[in-house]
């Protein structure tokens, strides 16, 4: 997966046509320009070429001999922890977790955790509704998915793992040492480069049109949607964001898409930051295309799919209308229909609910004495609509099945 020769995957956008102008409000509020300097423009271009490296090279010892035994090991030390027993490869891979970006500051990522269990299910309809379908417009990254079958078959299933995922890096702790988090990405980390493995040596995978699967931008996209974006979209709600809970969501999501192997160049410390670099790698995406519509009507049918303990008919028509409603709110008509969806009518939810929500949630977030008890009903909110994602399936994380290209 080394690429002497780095010509710009035609996925990209040219240089010329990334140079829109900045509105004068957004350009002071940000202290620059919005478009990417030529500089800019040559790295994050030239990382569509860059895997995960670290990841990357433990699958290629994995593969060299007794593939199942050692893809075995490492799983057990993702679980459990290295062992000093552990094959030198493995704790190679580890060492280099133990070395955390210098500016990392765990207390803040608590702080994180805390306002985000605050939000309840308002994050759930963030993060579904506006970062992953509204990140179904981005063709370049639809790529993987659909070859994978990872989001077009079994949504359900999906959305929930990555939900298990979100789950445990949110948890107390979840990120500290082989805590929830900690694991739970380390075991996404290692499918992503399986699925990285086998699409980069499939025939049908265009490299000079798409690069490298699963690259470096593709990675930092994703990190971005579950902070930049979620931040951008509560505020749409009305949902007050101050700007230390602002910078704790931004430092939690950077330092847990280290640990899944985004390299500390692309790691933002700010809002602003990530504002930036998100509009970047959208100059690395093609328009919407016919994965874009696939993926999305396979998303949008997810919730008739749930379980619920009472009426379970009913609630899934109801849960279905809800999130296409937020993705109408958050995305507008024009995007919904070039996502495939004709003859939305008016976002009713979002239109009854958002000023209730926002009035419950700033009286339980400023309400001097409330807080606590809101950040306790709004996690068990988040777990309940976990927990229906699932049904009765185990909540647990991917485990790739013999048409899957991360399947050893």
């Amino acid at each position: 997966m080394n690429h002497v020769e780095t010509p710009i995957p035609t996925r990209a956008r040219p240089f010329e046509k990334a140079q829109k102008p900045t509105p004068a409000w957004l350009k002071v509020v940000l202290g620059r320009e919005l478009a990417p300097s030529r500089d800019e423009y040559r790295a994050v271009t030239q990382a569509l070429w860059d895997g995960d490296k670290p990841m990357d090279e433990l699958v290629s010892w994995m593969f060299e001999t007794d593939t199942r035994q050692r893809k075995a090991q490492l799983q057990q030390a993702i679980q459990q922890g290295y062992l000093a027993q552990s094959p030198q490869a493995i704790q190679r891979f580890f060492a280099t977790l133990e070395r955390p970006p210098a500016w990392i500051d765990f207390d803040l990522i608590e702080e994180g955790v805390r306002f985000i269990h605050g939000l309840g299910i308002a994050a759930g309809y963030v993060l579904r509704d506006l970062a992953l379908m509204g990140g179904y417009m981005l063709s370049g990254f639809n790529q993987s998915l659909v070859m994978t079958g990872a989001l077009n078959k079994g949504t359900s299933q999906r959305i929930a793992e990555t939900g298990k995922w979100w789950i445990d890096c949110t948890e107390p702790g979840g990120l500290n040492s082989f805590g929830p988090g900690f694991r739970t990405t380390l075991q996404v980390r290692l499918v992503h480069a399986l699925v990285r493995r086998g699409l980069d040596k499939r025939p049908d995978w265009d490299h000079g049109r798409w690069g490298l699967p699963l690259s470096q931008i593709d990675m930092v996209a994703t990190y971005l949607g579950f902070s930049v974006v979620m931040l951008v979209g509560l505020r749409k709600m009305g949902i007050p964001v101050l700007p230390r809970e602002s910078k704790a969501v931004i430092h939690l999501w950077s330092y847990a898409c280290w640990l899944m192997g985004v390299e500390e160049k692309w790691l933002v410390q700010s809002e602003s930051e990530g504002f930036v670099l998100l509009n970047h790698t959208y100059m690395t995406q093609s328009k919407p295309d016919a994965t874009s519509r696939e993926l999305a009507l396979a998303l949008a049918q997810e919730p008739l799919e749930r379980s619920f303990p009472h009426l379970q008919t009913l609630r899934r028509k109801l849960s279905y209308h809800q999130h296409l409603g937020m993705s109408h709110y958050f995305l507008g008509q024009s995007k919904m229909q070039e996502l495939g969806f004709e003859e939305l009518g008016l976002p009713w939810y979002p239109l009854i609910s958002n000023a209730p929500r926002v009035l419950s949630y700033s009286a339980g977030h400023f309400v001097p004495g409330m807080r606590k008890r809101q950040q306790q009903k709004g996690r068990k909110a988040q777990l309940a609509m976990l927990s229906s994602m699932f049904g009765e399936q185990d909540h647990a994380i991917i485990n790739p099945d013999s048409d899957h290209p991360a399947h050893i």
